[in-house]
């Protein structure tokens, strides 16, 4: 079944500061920036900054499960809010997804929205010239294969086996370089 992003997740902007962030160590909400999202589409929460918000509203706040979307630049991926993030905002000109976790796994929405394909299709409906954004009406419009959950799941298992499985060929492949590079170095010694 296919179906939009906007009939199965919840799109949003996320919060627009009207000024400079004034970060404070002992702020009571963490905010998340485009910077916080490495190139493997994972978010790391220990470097976030700090600031006091006494007057957020809760649905400002970043849940478990919701998807942090890059909506400007070269990349536009999706990274997974996992467990502990505490009392948290995503910073504009990011998107919040927050996927409908009774039809779709949030991770498989990840996965599809990061993978190739659907960044392809993506790429061409970026608007600018110097700088490419995707705005929330074509992320509402993006349609979106889904399958059943069990499948969704099942998906997502394959994915992560996979990269797992590269990144373990790939520090094999490292290894096995350093392995005949002492070797061919001991044998050039011995001349």
């Amino acid at each position: 079944m296919k179906t939009s992003l906007a009939t199965i997740a919840e799109v949003r902007m996320g919060y627009s500061f009207r000024s400079r962030l004034e970060t404070d160590a002992e702020g009571d909400v963490a905010v998340i920036q485009m910077k916080d999202i490495d190139d493997a589409n994972l978010l790391h929460p220990e470097g976030l900054a700090r600031i006091q918000m006494p007057d957020l509203k809760d649905r400002h706040l970043v849940q478990e499960g919701d998807l942090l979307f890059r909506s400007r630049g070269v990349t536009n991926s999706a990274a997974l809010v996992g467990q502990g993030i505490g009392r948290a905002v995503l910073a504009a000109p990011m998107l919040l997804i927050r996927p409908r976790t009774e039809i779709v796994e949030p991770a498989y929405l990840q996965w599809f929205i990061n993978h190739p394909a659907t960044q392809a299709v993506l790429a061409g409906q970026a608007a600018g010239t110097a700088v490419k954004m995707i705005g929330k009406g074509v992320l509402d419009g993006l349609e979106v294969a889904l399958p059943p959950i069990d499948r969704q799941r099942l998906i997502v298992e394959v994915a992560q086996l996979a990269s797992r499985e590269a990144a373990l060929l790939e520090k094999l492949r490292g290894r096995r370089k350093a392995l005949l590079d002492g070797i061919l170095w001991r044998e050039a010694a011995r001349a």
